[in-house]
């Protein structure tokens, strides 16, 4: 969950410090707690390290009144703290009892405990409370001046994940890097190599990237590198200028404001109207076997898994499909009725989720087909799976997700469609939702004009500090997806709840101070969710609707109403939660928060 940045060049360069500070910079929309550095002097032939709690701009200001020294090679880190508390003795780098092997690791050592009693009886002492810190005295006991050699033995001990960078004070020169769980790259610069976590970190400096598999080891050194195997080379498929605000004071406004964009990226060459059929290359490969599913478990976390509940409904209702959404922590976890016409799909933006991950592998343990939508070309999940769909939404930045939601949404329909179209789905029905899809940019442009309405009700409604979110059907997920949003970003307590659900418990927490956001367009649902507003307002609880235009009877039961375009019931979501992401970032705002750094939070979720 952290970022992990490495430096190799073929020259000394007094300005590979710089170039490494940026390079993490780029990974700040992880989420971290504390950052570091540390790095070989081959002037004064030593090595330096610094750390610091908080942002990367504390350990600027660490390393500030440093005189401009090359750096070759160099380790740099973010962390998410896991194992122990956020301080400068607990951020990485990590180094052994003598300051010889230092390294930088993302990931959980599960047998750590085991490892570091026996390293404390064999005389090694521990400065921090992390699982990290015993690779390092692990390498330093294998080490015979082959750090390559080191880390494989090290690692022949370890359980658990990891995407580590290795250097050494007495084999200097090199980076090794290893990988089992946990995503690496290697870039590949024109005078240089980038070891990082994520192709951001590299995008600058490189255009190409080899990307590490689970249990590869690679050795890096000034003019060339090896890997476990021979590699091909791939395009990053990213620039640097895509990560800029564009004007905007957050990238999660921004990325919001894009959704018409990145929908019709996502949809672009994906829909044959006439014909009423989804075109989806991804699936070109497994047609014949997708005509024999008559079951799909959906697997995904966080935001992916309120997409993932949208979809159960959307194959059900026109794929006719039996389908469940599956919460990925959980599934492997469980014993999942999976038979030989069952089809896993796993949706995740970054396409690393640990959690995600694992689902993945057990239903290809089983022999499973499975299937995957994620955002990121050459992530893990992309690899592992047998087929899938990207979302094309380009960089999401900020913590929260948004433009990524929504065209996970949009590629579910596209399923949807597709698979429907290959059973008993009419060309006619085919043809109505394709025609709706093309349209969906355009309406959610008309969506976002709301912005400026929704930002006076961030501060009527900005001060409360609980609210219930409710919805039916397709709106119940996004009910969860709303106050998903208004807790990770704006920190306040909010649940989400299917409509028909207060009355079993919830209505006991209803009163003048405990406001209601109620998801309601003009679909098969409506009247029930009158009934259920109606409850609330019984019982002098305020209501935030979400209606279609056109809707003036809504008026009559809720405080505030922001209306949506109308559109096909399943295709609503794309369009209903576009006012709560708006209403959680203006209440964030005005509560101060970090818009696109929410606390204790990050971007990747790469351990369990």
């Amino acid at each position: 969950m952290c970022g992990i940045v490495a430096y190799i060049s073929k020259v000394d360069n007094p300005d590979s410090i710089d170039l490494g500070i940026e390079a993490l910079r780029r990974l700040e929309y992880r989420g971290y707690d504390s950052a570091g550095v540390a790095f070989w002097d081959p002037v004064a032939r030593c090595m330096v390290s610094a750390k610091a709690v908080g942002r990367i701009s504390q350990l600027e200001r660490r390393i500030a009144s440093w005189p401009r020294r090359p750096a070759n090679p160099i380790l740099l880190h973010t962390r998410w703290a896991t194992h122990g508390a956020v301080s400068e003795e607990n951020a990485h780098p990590h180094c052994d009892c003598h300051g010889n092997i230092w390294l930088v690791h993302n990931g959980i050592i599960e047998n750590y405990g085991a490892l570091k009693r026996q390293l404390e009886k064999e005389g090694h002492v521990f400065a921090s409370e992390t699982d990290t810190e015993v690779v390092a005295h692990l390498i330093e006991k294998y080490f015979r001046g082959d750090l390559s050699e080191a880390v494989r033995e090290a690692l022949s001990h370890v359980q658990g994940t990891y995407g580590l960078a290795v250097i050494c004070r007495d084999d200097p020169g090199k980076i090794v890097a290893a990988r089992l769980s946990s995503p690496l790259l290697i870039g590949l610069g024109k005078n240089e190599y980038i070891v990082a976590s994520d192709p951001n970190a590299v995008v600058a400096h490189a255009k190409k990237a080899v990307y590490l598999d689970d249990g590869e080891i690679a050795t890096i050194t000034r003019d060339r590198f090896s890997i476990t195997r021979e590699k091909k080379p791939e395009d990053i498929d990213l620039t640097a200028q895509d990560q800029g605000k564009g004007g905007y004071p957050h990238y999660m406004l921004k990325e919001i404001m894009e959704q018409p964009d990145s929908l019709d990226n996502a949809l672009k060459g994906r829909l044959l109207p006439e014909e009423g059929k989804a075109r989806l290359g991804g699936l070109d490969s497994i047609q014949a076997k997708l005509r024999d599913i008559d079951k799909v478990h959906i697997v995904a976390c966080g935001s992916a898994h309120h997409a993932a509940v949208v979809g159960e409904y959307m194959f059900e209702e026109y794929a006719g499909v039996m389908a469940k959404a599956d919460a990925a922590s959980e599934f492997r976890y469980r014993k999942p009725l999976l038979d030989r016409r069952s089809a896993v799909l796993a949706i995740s933006q970054s396409g690393e989720t640990a959690d995600t991950l694992a689902a993945i592998n057990e239903a290809k343990a089983r022999g499973n087909l499975v299937l995957g939508i994620t955002n990121a070309v050459g992530s893990t999940q992309a690899r592992a799976t047998d087929a899938g769909v990207y979302t094309r939404t380009g960089p999401e930045i900020a913590v929260v997700a948004t433009k990524t939601f929504t065209a996970q949404l949009t590629v579910l329909a596209l399923f949807a469609l597709f698979l429907g179209r290959q059973r008993q789905l009419s060309a006619t029905t085919g043809q109505r939702i394709a025609k709706e899809l093309t349209r969906i940019p355009a309406l959610v442009r008309r969506t976002l004009d709301s912005d400026a309405q929704v930002r006076e009700l961030a501060k009527k409604y900005g001060s409360f500090n609980n609210f219930l979110y409710m919805g039916r059907k397709y709106s119940y997920a996004i009910a969860c997806e709303g106050a998903h949003k208004m807790k990770e970003t704006a920190y306040v307590h909010a649940e989400g709840l299917r409509g028909g659900e207060p009355k079993h418990c919830e209505l006991a927490l209803v009163s003048e101070d405990f406001p209601s956001v109620c998801i309601m367009p003009s679909d098969s649902v409506y009247e029930k969710m009158v009934s259920n507003v109606q409850e609330i307002k019984a019982r002098n609880g305020p209501v935030i609707a979400i209606a279609t235009e056109g809707n003036n009877e809504v008026k009559n039961l809720a405080d505030d109403v922001v209306y949506i375009p109308p559109t096909l019931e399943f295709l609503s979501p794309i369009l209903s939660v576009i006012p709560l992401q708006l209403f959680a970032y203006h209440t964030a705002v005005l509560r101060g928060r970090d818009i696109d750094k929410p606390r204790n939070l990050a971007k990747s979720v790469t351990v369990e």
